[in-house]
C-alpha cells in the first residue's frame, strides 16, 4: 500500500511538473523572440540601451532603402511564423501578453511593407526631417561625437528618403497636395547661411562647463564642419525636391480608397492605430453616436455657463471673445503651466505609483508650429503649441495639459520605462489605440479631479471630446466614403468649438494621415468601459487608484490585451501592484 501510494504521488507529482515545464519552456520561446526582435531593431536602426532602459542614437542614421525596409519585413515574417508555431495554451497571463504585444507589432510592420508605405515618408503632420537636430546640449563627449557623425549621415539618409518619395509619386502614393502647401516651411529653416544659425547648432551653445578647453573646441569645429559641409547641403537639396518635384505631382484626390488596393491599405491602417477589429463602416456608426452624445452634455455646459443662445451662437462666441486669447506665448504656456501643478497636488489622489522620471514643459517649435497639432507629450517634455494665439483659446489648455503632460502621454510613458520587470521589449513600444486612449480618457478625468474650474473649461473639455469621436466620422468620411475636403472641414467646425485655423490642420492630418485619428476615441472607450466593468463587478472593493495603476503598468499594449488584464483585475478582487501602498 505505501509503495502504491508512493508510486501515485510521484506520478501525481510529475504530471503536475509536466506542464510547468512546458510553460516555462513556452514562455521562454516568447521572450526570447521578443529579445531577438529587440535587438535586431537596436542594430537595424543604430541605438544602443542605456542602464536605465532608455535608448540613445548612435552614431549614423538607419537605412530606409527599399532593399534595407524589405529585409527587415522578411525578418519580421521569420519572427512571427516562429512565434505562431507556439502553443498559446501553454503559456502563462504574463507571456499571452507579451506574445500579443509582439504579434501586433510584427504585423503592423508586415503590413507596412506590403504596401511599401515607406514610399510616402511624410504627412501633413509628420515628416523625416524635423526632428533630427538636437534641442538641448548633450551630456558627454561621445554623445556630441555621435550626432556630429548624424549630421554627416543626413545627405545619405535623406537621399534615400527622397528615392522612396519620387516611387511613391511613380505610383500615385503620395500625400494629397491639398494638405502639404506651406509646409516647405519645415524646411526651409534650415537652410542658413553660418552653421550658427541652424537649429542642428543649439546642442553646441550649451556644451557642459566640464568638458575640456581642448574638447569643447574639437567638437565645436567639428560641429560647425557637418553643419555647413553636410547638414545645410542635405536640407537645401531636400527643399528643392519638395518645391520642385514632389509637391507639383502629389495627388488631388483624398482618400486612401483612390489608392490601388485603397480598401485593402485602409482596413490595415484601421487595425494598426487602433489594434481593433472593426471595419470602416462600424467605426462610422459609432462616431455618429458619440457625436449625438456629447452634443447633448455640451448642451448642458452651454446653460451652465448662462448662455441663453443656440449651441452655435455659443461656439461662435467662444472662438471670438477676446476673453479667451492669451496676450502672450507665455501667457498660454502659463496657463498650461499652472493646470500641471494643480494636477499634480491631485495624483496621489487618483494612482498609487508614480514615476520618479520627471517631464519639461516647452512651447511648439516654431518651425512647425504653424501647421502643428495643438501639442504633443513624450518623455523627456511636453508641448504646447503657441502660435496664432487667437487660435489657442485659454478654455482649451487644461483638457490638452492634461492629455500630453500629466496624467496623460509624458506621466504614462515615465511609468512604461520605470516597471522592472517588464520586457525590455514593452518599455517603450507605443500603440495608438490605448496612449492616444489614455490621453483622452484623463481629459475626461480632469472632471473628477476637479481640474476644470468654469463652464467654459468644461466646455473646452467637452469639444475636445466632441473632436475626437467627430474623427471617427470625418476620417471613414474622407478614406472610405469619398468625403471632400469641404465637407469634413464643415463637419468639423460645426460641432466643435476648434478655431478655424485648427480646424484645417486637422483635416489636413486626416487626409494625409489615414487611419491615426480614429485610435484616439475608440482607445478612450475601451478604457472607460472596462473601468465601468470592473466598477460593477468589483462594487465597494474597486479603487481608483488601484485601476490605473494596472492599467498604466501594462506599459503601452494592444487593447485587447487591456481587456484580458481587467479580466484578471476583476478576478483577483481589484488587486493593485505590489509594493504599492494604498492607504
Amino acid at each position: 500500500m505505501r509503495t502504491a501510494l508512493f508510486t501515485s504521488a510521484v506520478l501525481a507529482a510529475f504530471a503536475f511538473a509536466m506542464p510547468l515545464a512546458a510553460q516555462e519552456t513556452a514562455d521562454e520561446r516568447v521572450m526570447a523572440l521578443a529579445d531577438e526582435y529587440y535587438d535586431y531593431n537596436l542594430a537595424q536602426y543604430g541605438m544602443t540601451e542605456s542602464e536605465g532602459g532608455n535608448t540613445e542614437w548612435g552614431d549614423r542614421l538607419w537605412s530606409v532603402t527599399p532593399g534595407a525596409q524589405r529585409a527587415r519585413a522578411a525578418r519580421y515574417a521569420q519572427i512571427l511564423a516562429r512565434l505562431e508555431a507556439i502553443d498559446g495554451a501553454a503559456l502563462s497571463e504574463e507571456a499571452r501578453t507579451n506574445a500579443l504585444v509582439l504579434r501586433t507589432l510584427l504585423e503592423s510592420d508586415i503590413g507596412d511593407a506590403r504596401f511599401s508605405e515607406w514610399e510616402m515618408p511624410l504627412n501633413s503632420d509628420s515628416n523625416f526631417w524635423s526632428y533630427l537636430a538636437g534641442r538641448t546640449g548633450f551630456a558627454t563627449v561621445e554623445d556630441y561625437e555621435n550626432y556630429i557623425g548624424r549630421m554627416r549621415d543626413l545627405p545619405r539618409y535623406f537621399a534615400e528618403q527622397t528615392a522612396n518619395a519620387e516611387a511613391g509619386l511613380a505610383r500615385g502614393f503620395s500625400v494629397p497636395r491639398v494638405t502639404l502647401e506651406g509646409r516647405d516651411a519645415s524646411i526651409e529653416a534650415y537652410v542658413v547661411d553660418f552653421a550658427e544659425m541652424s537649429p542642428f547648432w543649439t546642442p553646441f551653445d550649451q556644451m557642459p562647463e566640464r568638458f575640456s578647453a581642448e574638447d569643447k573646441a574639437r567638437l565645436t569645429a567639428a560641429g560647425k564642419a557637418a553643419i555647413s559641409e553636410s547638414v545645410t547641403p542635405a536640407y537645401r537639396d531636400l527643399l528643392d525636391f519638395f518645391r520642385n518635384t514632389y509637391l507639383p505631382q502629389t495627388r488631388i484626390t483624398l482618400g486612401a480608397s483612390e489608392f490601388r488596393e485603397g480598401e485593402a491599405y485602409y482596413a490595415q491602417q484601421i487595425r494598426q492605430y487602433t489594434t481593433l477589429d472593426l471595419t470602416a463602416e462600424e467605426i462610422h456608426r459609432i462616431g455618429l453616436d458619440e457625436v449625438a452624445r456629447i452634443t447633448a452634455e455640451m448642451e448642458k455646459a452651454k446653460e451652465d455657463a448662462g448662455f441663453t443662445g443656440t449651441l452655435a451662437e455659443f461656439i461662435a462666441f467662444l472662438r471670438t471673445d477676446p476673453q479667451f486669447v492669451a496676450d502672450t506665448p507665455d501667457d498660454l504656456m502659463g496657463v498650461a503651466a499652472y493646470t500641471a501643478k494643480r494636477v499634480d497636488d491631485r495624483l496621489d489622489d487618483y494612482f498609487g505609483f508614480l514615476p520618479r522620471y520627471r517631464h519639461g514643459l516647452r512651447p511648439v517649435d516654431p518651425a512647425i508650429a504653424p501647421f502643428y497639432t495643438a501639442g504633443r507629450g513624450g518623455l523627456e517634455y511636453c508641448q504646447i503649441n503657441t502660435h496664432d494665439l487667437p487660435s489657442r483659446p485659454v478654455y482649451n489648455i487644461p483638457a490638452l495639459t492634461m492629455h500630453e503632460c500629466a496624467p496623460g502621454h509624458s506621466f504614462q510613458a515615465a511609468i512604461a520605462l520605470e516597471q522592472d520587470d517588464a520586457p525590455r521589449f514593452r518599455r517603450q513600444t507605443y500603440f495608438s489605440g490605448f496612449g492616444e486612449g489614455w490621453g483622452l480618457y484623463v481629459e475626461y478625468l480632469g472632471n473628477e479631479m476637479g481640474i476644470y474650474r468654469t463652464p467654459y473649461e468644461r466646455f473646452g473639455q467637452l469639444s475636445y471630446e466632441m473632436w475626437r469621436a467627430a474623427r471617427l466620422v470625418i476620417d471613414t468620411g474622407i478614406h472610405h466614403y469619398g468625403w471632400s475636403r469641404e465637407q469634413a472641414v464643415d463637419y468639423l467646425s460645426s460641432h466643435t468649438a476648434l478655431s478655424d485655423r485648427e480646424v484645417g490642420t486637422e483635416i489636413d492630418r486626416y487626409i494625409s494621415w489615414p487611419g491615426q485619428a480614429l485610435a484616439y476615441k475608440l482607445g478612450e472607450m475601451t478604457i472607460r468601459r472596462e473601468r465601468a466593468r470592473a466598477e460593477e463587478a468589483l462594487g465597494d472593493a474597486f479603487d481608483i487608484r488601484k485601476f490605473h495603476d494596472v492599467v498604466l503598468s501594462l506599459g503601452s499594449v494592444p487593447l485587447p490585451a487591456l481587456e484580458a488584464r481587467i479580466d484578471s483585475f476583476i478576478a483577483d478582487g481589484g488587486q493593485g501592484l505590489p509594493g504599492v501602498t494604498y492607504d
